[in-house]
């Protein structure tokens, strides 16, 4: 993807730049945010702060992860509207309440959950670190809007040899719930799959993932202690400090084929 492409995600900006040889003006690029409201039924959900890319998937994913769906054939209609940064959602349920317990989440996007507790995962999933390292290298690769502009992080669902969906947020869990939502809109299971990210996992990422019930979950760095024991109750393989041919697993070493004695 060219940087023409990027025009509606990452804007060009000036800049005083430092180095050995001193200070000189130049360009650079930064990323853009929105701010998406979203009203389910004609009632105000959320305001969502993202980067404008895959606007439908983030709100269906967002939906989902949240309960408020199960599935596409809840909703009857959904309508993107750019220009008032709304989306319109109805659902085939005409008795939809709004959620009464909101919490705000860790997230860099402002993010904010209805949802507390997290779905244990059912899995005989087995992944080879090598295998791991590898679809790491993957997604650094597809790290598109990233190389631009940075201040952004990319994630992706794998199988293990390819990288199946990968979108890119400057919240990261914004960037799981692209994810589920593509994967919704296009029939793809989830279940028995990786996530990787290049963001900090806290428990509110592992929530996502298991909800998902991808039983490991892959990040370049250090999860949160919260975020490990939760991935321990849910049964989800942690591994944090993903960087080159080394990795660190915090939660079910046996899904990487690690027996302690």
């Amino acid at each position: 993807m060219g940087v023409s492409d990027m025009a509606g995600v990452a804007a060009e900006v000036a800049c005083d730049r430092f180095s050995e040889a001193g200070w000189v003006r130049t360009t650079g690029h930064a990323p853009l945010e929105k701010e998406l409201t979203v009203f389910v039924n004609l009632q105000h959900l959320v305001t969502i702060l993202c980067t404008p890319t895959k606007l439908n998937f983030l709100v269906l994913g967002f939906l989902y992860s949240e309960g408020i769906i199960s599935g596409m054939g809840d909703v009857i209609m959904m309508r993107v509207c750019d220009e008032e940064s709304e989306v319109d959602v109805r659902l085939s349920n005409p008795e939809f309440e709004l959620p009464t317990k909101r919490t705000l989440t860790s997230g860099c996007g402002g993010g904010a959950t209805f949802t507390t507790g997290g779905q244990k995962v059912d899995s005989d999933l087995v992944v080879t670190p090598a295998e791991v390292l590898l679809q790491m290298k993957y997604l650094v690769e597809h790290e598109e809007l990233y190389r631009l502009s940075g201040g952004v992080h990319t994630s992706a669902l794998s199988d293990a040899r390819n990288l199946l969906v990968v979108t890119e947020d400057i919240g990261r869990h914004n960037t799981l719930d692209k994810i589920q939502g593509e994967c919704l809109a296009r029939g793809l299971p989830t279940r028995d799959r990786l996530i990787l990210t290049t963001g900090r996992v806290s428990s509110e990422m592992l929530r996502k993932a298991a909800k998902m019930q991808t039983p490991v979950v892959v990040s370049r760095h250090t999860p949160t202690g919260t975020a490990i024991a939760l991935a321990r109750d849910l049964g989800i393989a942690l591994v944090g400090r993903t960087r080159g041919n080394r990795l660190s697993v915090y939660s079910h070493p046996e899904r990487l084929g690690c027996s302690r004695n």
